[in-house]
């Protein structure tokens, strides 16, 4: 005979979780990423999901079929709808013997997931063409779910309740005045996000749901699941700091609160005694580095204050740079909904470190690895964003960390339903995150045509193909040529840029592997480099440094991403 109270007390706990998060609509629970507005993936079996109490018959009516199912043991139900092509507005209902729940204005069309850090999370309202783009935002065939930031120590099956007038964590329809909304996303929704999306209904004429999850400075190992670390081979240090972290969870949380008030107390101490008369020498300081940029003299020393500023305290769940938090927080709430692939802007968390910018070639596949695994969607498209130009120009041919970060990406494309899109001609020297996410937007989104749907187009610039050496010459050849090389980034005609006439950005090197920057020159569809002071070349590099200047395009107007021709590894004299 089973025990009343036992089941009673199981009861009693789905009760409970059903009322922690996500929509509650009397006995049924749905995650999130389901409600009014939402947006499903057409031509797929698309799941819906969500809680109810043990053995509860519920029925989904969609599209003039009705799809049943029984909640289990783990008060969990499940469906999956039939194929359907886009179109819409339509309605959806969820019902059981104790309620009858109705979703509104559902559209069918493509969801694509934006994701990454800060270069994804750059909001509409900061971007250099954004006014504009807000103004003529008008389309309501393109819906935003925006997912609140959050991290955890354990995998979260929705996100945590938002206000009922909140924008955020739940699906909106677009216009102007939600994307001028601060309340929305970060200064809006993502830029590159919106932008891609409004390629992409031109080229494909369906609706367009987009998805956000992304925060700023954030690594690729904290948006792995933990059985993604634990995989063979293991990312064994990272599942050590993940469990050091639930270890000490509970101690931690008991000393935080008194080391947070303390912290604060001593930043406001700090602030007075120091931190605001360093605000203004850091804001000449900037000046002084301007224009010392401006007229190309020595920029400089950065200041430093008379002492440093107290640090915050570790946050007992281990913050949003920790191992799996961002996947437990901000993917897991999200997983298995119907999904047309994923665009990824990240790189530059991994990259400050040459031996974490190496890794990042064993990282980065795993990531994406992990999510298809945990979305049980098969090999969606995954495409991401090559990092850009950043930091002080290049002093030499082969130097930074960022380059063996864009070489991993680089490397990634090996996995099937991948595209990558190179800007290291769009980046800004003074600025981590450039304002202008039209030209990245636009690229991904011809990756997009190509790899997602099949579309026979030019969407890539110069691919490095093979090297021959001939004398004190090395002979580039690319793929992806299509109309020609052409030095410096053409004219919408096709024809090169006015005033550009050296090809930059190469170096060469003999087997001291000593690179020394290269004359090169175009000859048909190669390149053909060299140096008076390489009399027998081996290698070549090109635009291998975190803001290199290189300037080879194809005349379709893409531009040659970073490679080199050796497999010599990094120079161990450059990691810290």
């Amino acid at each position: 005979m089973k025990n009343p109270i036992t089941n009673c007390f199981k009861y009693l706990l789905i009760v409970v979780l059903a009322l922690s998060s996500g929509a509650v609509f009397a006995g049924v629970r749905l995650p999130a990423i389901f409600g009014d507005n939402m947006v499903l993936q057409r031509n797929m079996h698309v799941p819906i999901y969500g809680w109810a109490e043990i053995g509860e018959k519920i029925e989904v009516e969609f599209m003039g079929n009705t799809y049943k199912t029984t909640t289990g043991a783990d008060g969990k139900w499940f469906v999956k709808l039939g194929s359907y092509k886009a179109g819409g507005p339509y309605e959806m209902r969820i019902g059981s013997k104790s309620f009858t729940l109705t979703l509104r204005n559902i559209l069918i069309g493509d969801v694509w997931l934006a994701a990454g850090q800060s270069n994804m999370e750059f909001g509409i309202q900061t971007e250099l063409h954004g006014a504009e783009a807000i103004a003529k935002a008008t389309d309501k065939e393109i819906h935003f779910f925006y997912v609140p930031m959050a991290q955890a120590l354990q995998a979260q099956q929705s996100i945590a309740k938002v206000p009922a007038d909140s924008f955020n964590g739940k699906w909106v329809v677009c216009s102007p005045e939600l994307l001028a909304n601060p309340q929305f996303a970060w200064h809006g929704f993502s830029a590159i996000g919106f932008y891609f999306a409004q390629h992409l209904r031109k080229s494909t004429g369906v609706p367009m749901g987009m998805i956000a999850s992304y925060k700023g400075g954030t690594p690729a190992q904290a948006w792995i699941s933990l059985e993604g670390l634990q995989n063979s081979p293991p990312f064994t240090k990272y599942v050590d700091d993940h469990q050091k972290l639930v270890d000490n969870y509970e101690s931690s949380k008991e000393t935080y609160p008194q080391k947070l008030a303390a912290y604060q107390d001593s930043v406001k101490i700090w602030n007075t005694e120091v931190g605001n008369d360093f605000a203004i020498v850091l804001k000449k300081w900037d000046a002084d580095v301007l224009q010392a940029r401006t007229n190309g003299q020595v920029l400089p020393v950065r200041p430093k204050p008379t002492r440093p500023a107290p640090h915050a305290p570790a946050d007992p769940e281990g913050g949003f740079g920790a191992p799996t938090n961002d996947y437990n927080g901000m993917i897991s709430p999200i997983l298995r909904y119907g999904i047309k692939g994923v665009i990824w802007y990240q790189g530059e968390g991994n990259g400050d470190k040459l031996a974490d910018a190496i890794e990042y070639k064993d990282l980065f596949p795993r990531l994406i690895y992990d999510w298809r695994t945990q979305w049980e969607q098969g090999d969606f498209p995954f495409l991401f964003v090559q990092l850009p130009n950043f930091r002080d120009p290049a002093v030499s041919p082969s130097e930074g960390n960022w380059a063996w970060v864009r070489e991993a990406q680089l490397k990634t494309l090996s996995l099937p339903a991948t595209g990558m899109t190179v800007i290291t001609d769009v980046g800004d020297a003074l600025n981590i995150h450039p304002t202008n996410k039209v030209d990245p937007a636009y690229r991904l989104a011809l990756v997009a045509r190509h790899v997602a749907y099949n579309e026979n187009l030019v969407y890539s610039g110069p691919v490095y193909k093979s090297m021959k050496i001939a004398g004190n010459k090395i002979i580039i050849s690319f793929d992806e040529i299509n109309k020609g090389l052409i030095t410096g980034r053409p004219t919408l005609d096709g024809t090169a840029a006015t005033g550009v006439t050296e090809l930059k950005g190469f170096g060469i090197s003999g087997s001291d592997q000593k690179f020394v920057w290269a004359k090169a020159v175009i000859e048909g569809n190669t390149v053909v480099v060299s140096s008076d002071e390489v009399a027998n070349p081996i290698a070549v590099r090109y635009n291998w440094a975190d803001n290199p200047p290189g300037n080879l395009y194809n005349k379709d107007g893409l531009p040659a991403g970073p490679f080199r021709t050796d497999n010599w590894p990094p120079p161990i004299r450059v990691m810290h």
